[in-house]
């Protein structure tokens, strides 16, 4: 094999990942830094990357503070409470102050969002608005290059080591990789470093079986660079320990939220008892948090272990009743339900709509089987792992303030999105939320 061309790239920040939180942190230090050099790196096609490549069907970060719904404390408290007690308030209130002007770029930017008859977003639960979000990724995409130019976006490069200062290793000093096509090794040369890159879903082997053997929940190429890049420069971890395990569909990992808030479907045992009910004397071990509302998601999917294992399982979702009770006997208006239901995951999750026509599933005839899935760890949605970062200076209490907002406890090293820990349940908008807010400060 010839060896590999090396090429050196010098810039004043360097973004490392094309997903959301990379993107927005892309597009806000261009903004800022207009006669510096921003360059972002992935190690696919930015349109695709992330855990929005496959599209969104909600935005699932929205505080509504225009229409008066809720204001970033209320968040704040929710995120407390759902992850029980384990989440830095000043990062989760940096977040959701400025989520909603993020949103409405998203919307300028061409993002269709559901709006109800009075011309509101359509609401699927207290922090979600519904959008038709297949294109959510290359909509998002679009900023960031345009803002960065062709010449500054270097796609399908891996980024396999972070480099840092040969007089202080404490400070960072850029990055190397090889592209994943070529036969080509990258040198980068930065003065700030934004670790934008994602968590991880394939620590654990997928559990699907038949139809969808292999796939998995959020991207498959989401492999936990984030923490194999700035863990071996000495970048302090919060902790790895918490693991997401969602509740998701058999074997195609179609996410369950929207039939559980937006269409109010029921979770029942084989039996056909609502689980949940059945479970309710598991919670009183977990108070205060297992009598608060609503329950956090980790001892929600814990009752739905639980039953599967005390030999009441399997776990459907009541799709039909859930149908017709929305229909309210109008065949015009469930035709609508039924086509809704069908673009939910045409939005974000095609393997679950190839699932039901491959095995000749009608959701408004037959309820689906809910699993939990395999765990993960991320930093972006009801997970915490990831590194400290530095908080808000009008925020954050001196223990969790050394340094610009975002800044690891490496000097010049910035992270976004699953990179933070202790930062959940920013989704796709609060982790473009909290790129452009790292961007700002590198």
């Amino acid at each position: 094999m010839a060896e590999p061309v090396t090429e050196v790239v010098e810039c004043d920040v360097l973004v490392v990942g094309g997903g959301m939180a990379g993107c927005g942190a892309a597009y806000e230090a261009k903004y800022w830094a207009k006669n510096l050099r921003v360059v972002m790196v992935d190690k696919a096609a930015t349109d695709r990357s992330g855990a929005t490549g496959e599209g969104l069907s909600a935005i699932n970060c929205y505080m509504g503070m225009k229409y008066g719904w809720n204001k970033p404390e209320d968040y704040v408290k929710y995120v407390r409470t759902d992850m029980m007690g384990i989440a830095r308030e000043d990062l989760t209130y940096d977040v959701a102050r400025h989520v909603d002007g993020t949103v409405h770029l998203f919307e300028e930017w061409g993002l269709p969002i559901w709006k109800d008859e009075e011309g509101l977003p359509v609401r699927e639960g207290r922090w979600q608005i519904m959008i038709h979000g297949e294109a959510i990724k290359p909509i998002i995409a679009e900023s960031a290059k345009t803002a960065l130019g062709p010449v500054n976006l270097y796609e399908r490069v891996f980024i396999s080591h972070l480099l840092t200062d040969a007089d202080d290793p404490n400070r960072i000093a850029g990055a190397m990789g090889f592209h994943v096509r070529e036969n080509k090794i990258y040198i980068f040369k930065a003065k700030a470093v934004i670790s934008a890159a994602g968590g991880t879903t394939a620590l654990f082997r997928p559990r699907n079986v038949g139809e969808g053997m292999g796939r998995t929940w959020y991207s498959i190429f989401d492999t936990g660079s984030v923490y194999g890049i700035v863990i071996p420069v000495g970048a302090e971890m919060t902790q790895m320990e918490h693991r997401f395990v969602p509740a998701r569909f058999k074997d195609s990992y179609g996410p369950v939220g929207a039939w559980s808030q937006l269409f109010r479907a029921d979770l029942t045992n084989a039996a056909g008892d609502n689980y949940f009910v059945n479970r309710l004397p598991e919670l009183t071990k977990y108070d205060p948090y297992g009598s608060a509302f609503a329950t956090p998601t980790p001892l929600r999917n814990h009752l739905l272990l639980t039953e599967i294992q005390a030999g009441r399982g399997p776990i459907y979702l009541r799709t039909p009743e859930a149908i017709d009770a929305l229909s309210h006997g109008d065949p015009v208006k469930k035709r609508q339900v039924i086509e809704e239901a069908w673009e939910d995951f045409l939005d974000m999750t095609i393997s679950q709509a190839v699932l039901w026509a491959s095995q000749n599933i009608r959701p408004e005839e037959k309820p689906s089987e809910v699993v939990l899935a395999e765990p993960y760890l991320m930093g972006s949605h009801s997970g915490e792992s990831g590194a400290w970062v530095s908080g808000p200076e009008d925020v954050a209490p001196s223990e969790y303030r050394w340094g610009y907002s975002k800044m690891t406890t490496v000097r010049g090293l910035f992270a976004a999105g699953d990179g933070v820990g202790a930062s959940p349940h920013k989704f796709s908008s609060g982790s473009f939320t909290e790129g452009r807010l790292a961007g700002k400060s590198a």
